[in-house]
């Protein structure tokens, strides 16, 4: 119903003629011709989120020092796990029978709902995890590579 009809509903049903039905539409027509005009306000815009590939990017850790290169690819994967809720995400989802884990059966970590899924949206990010939605829920699995890279990362060089 237009803002028009809706005024002309509440006429009165005695009143017949044409002033008064005029009286009702002008009065809030010309008040919507004087007020100012806003501009529409625009949601922001996502920028699109990069997912850092987690292939074996350096030798152990042992080994030799890492280059800069080396450094900055993998410091997002260590960065993502800094945290203590995403670390224990991370080990529930990777812990899980099965090797993949439903958000609900994860979600009881000591912070709320959307907290959970910000961690998880970040190890995505990262490229630790991966997930399918499957009807209303998401479940996660660590990605495949993940645990033999940062593996490999952390074993002590063969002499």
């Amino acid at each position: 119903m237009s803002n028009a009809e809706a005024v002309l509903s509440e006429i009165p049903a005695g009143a017949h003629t044409e002033a008064p039905a005029q009286a009702y539409v002008e009065a809030p027509v010309q008040a919507a011709v004087e007020a100012p005009v806003q501009a529409p306000v625009k949601a922001p815009v996502k920028a699109p989120v990069e997912v850092i590939a987690a292939a074996p990017c350096c030798p152990p850790l042992t080994e030799r020092p890492f280059s800069a290169a080396e450094a900055e690819r993998a410091a997002p994967l260590f960065k993502a796990l800094g945290d203590p809720v995403r670390l224990r995400l991370f080990s529930l989802v990777a812990s899980h029978p099965g090797g993949e884990a439903c958000v609900c059966d994860i979600s009881d970590v000591g912070v709320s709902q959307p907290t959970v899924s910000h961690h998880l949206k970040k190890l995505k990010q990262a490229g630790l995890l991966t997930s399918e939605r499957r009807g209303t829920w998401v479940y996660y699995q660590v990605e495949p590579s993940v645990l033999a890279s940062m593996g490999h990362l952390l074993t002590p060089a063969s002499v």
